[in-house]
């Protein structure tokens, strides 16, 4: 497991990531790291189900994969959540650095 403990990768080789969601921001984008999980700014707000469809959007975009590769695993209504990426074939810690 890495150093950070935000990401991780599964016995399927699949992406197992833990982010903070922060919504009511001006834009999408990563924020560095919050704890041991990777804050993701959105600009939707909760409840609605609006920021769970820009989160997968956004990761979908990141790592040019298809929406339906990305589960949210973990805190489905929840600002801290478990992500699982299908196929992830880019370094998740290039996210640190948008």
């Amino acid at each position: 497991m890495n150093a950070v403990n935000w990401y991780r990768y599964d016995e399927a080789s699949h992406l197992v990531m833990h982010v903070h969601i922060q919504t009511g921001a001006k834009q999408t984008a990563t924020d560095g790291l919050h704890g041991n999980a990777l804050k993701i700014r959105l600009p939707a707000m909760p409840g609605n189900g609006r920021a769970k469809i820009m989160l997968v959007k956004f990761l979908a975009q990141q790592f040019a994969v298809p929406i339906n590769l990305i589960t949210i695993k973990r805190g489905d209504k929840s600002r801290d959540k478990v992500i699982v990426i299908h196929r992830a074939n880019l370094d998740p810690n290039r996210l640190l650095h948008d």
